[in-house]
């Protein structure tokens, strides 16, 4: 990640060139998108995670990031766009780099995962093997910063006592607990997350309470307040990380009425068009299941041809994006058998080119 922090003044102007380049993706595409609803970001402050290279020249650790297309880092002596805690924490922890051998050889980056509720997790990774010696000094600065930390290397990874951190965030008119390990995917921006999950919950509220088929579940981020509005839900995911973090995490929101299975949107279809079995769903009668509505928040290259025949199937669709262009492409034949009833953009990464975008669709009549 390599961002300008110059201007940060100039959030909306930005946030403004991007929207207006989503409508033009649309319209290029056909598809009609009159206005979506817009979800600006906090323009500092909003990354709740970050990867920073150590730079290690003149006797001295600095943090560090590269450019595109530049060898040579550039140190970095603030982090703007960061959460406070990641803030708070980057000074004491170069500090120790700098003043502890042990700590600092070979040390190459520093992660930081951190939680709108206040917990933080530090991962420094090496080349070279970790040992006792190591684990000492680690844990005395675990307990100065008050922050759990991960030591990687190849082939190693030496957790002191957690690898993970818990965020809870506001839905409506209840809070979800939501464990993110250390190397799952978790969404960067805490206030844009908790604006997406609304959004989402609200397209959904007051629904027939059929089922609800999702694809890509990540660690269960939608799918648990999504739940409420549904019977069953069956909700897939390829990671075995993250089926055991949505597991875990439906437990701890008590929340009963869901099924994970690990697999691929593309196993998934393959599954329902009973091309063949999985034994991964010996123990599922999918059958069984009354689904009016599929829920997916794909990779950046969008649905694959089958599973965009797959979700035209069902009476609804709530689609998430991460990618305008695939978008687009998606709904160019979605749009022939369904109506888009309501759309929303998320800033989910300010100062870059990225935007988030969610489309409410309904079957025609």
């Amino acid at each position: 990640m390599s961002i300008d922090y110059q201007d940060l003044d100039q959030y909306q102007s930005q946030l403004d060139r991007k929207l207006v380049n989503f409508y033009q993706i649309m319209a290029e595409a056909g598809v009609s998108i009159d206005s979506a609803t817009v979800y600006p970001s906090p323009s500092s402050g909003f990354r709740m995670r970050a990867e920073f290279r150590l730079w290690h020249e003149h006797g001295r650790v600095n943090y560090a990031m590269n450019r595109p297309g530049e060898k040579r880092p550039y140190i970095i002596q603030d982090f703007p766009i960061g959460a406070p805690l990641i803030n708070q924490l980057m000074p004491p922890l170069l500090a120790a780099l700098n003043g502890n051998e042990t700590l600092s050889r070979k040390c190459f980056s520093a992660e930081f995962l951190t939680t709108s509720s206040g917990e933080a997790l530090i991962t420094l990774i090496y080349h070279r093997p970790l040992d006792e010696q190591w684990e000492v000094e680690a844990r005395a600065l675990q307990s100065e910063l008050n922050t759990a930390i991960i030591g990687r290397s190849r082939k190693q990874k030496l957790v002191l006592d957690q690898d993970y951190v818990t965020e809870v965030l506001q839905v409506g008119d209840r809070q979800y607990s939501y464990q993110q390990v250390e190397s799952g995917f978790t969404q960067p921006n805490a206030t844009i997350n908790s604006q997406m999950l609304n959004w989402a919950s609200n397209c959904l509220a007051g629904s027939n309470k059929r089922d609800l088929l999702e694809l890509y579940c990540g660690n269960g981020n939608f799918t648990a307040p999504l739940a409420r509005h549904f019977n069953a839900v069956l909700a897939t995911e390829i990671s075995k990380v993250s089926v055991n973090s949505a597991l875990t995490n439906f437990a701890a929101n008590q929340i009963d009425n869901i099924e994970v299975v690990r697999l691929s949107a593309e196993e998934l279809t393959q599954a329902l068009n009973k091309q063949r079995p999985f034994r991964r769903l010996a123990h599922i009668d999918i059958d069984s299941y009354d689904f009016s509505t599929v829920f997916v928040d794909p990779p950046r290259a969008g649905l694959d041809a089958d599973t965009e025949k797959l979700v035209c199937r069902f009476d609804r669709i709530l689609y998430i994006s991460c990618n305008p262009n695939t978008l687009a492409q998606n709904l160019v034949q979605i749009s022939k058998t369904h109506r888009i009833e309501a759309a929303a953009v998320f800033d989910q990464f300010p100062w870059t080119a990225h935007l988030e975008s969610g489309v409410l669709l309904s079957r025609f009549a």
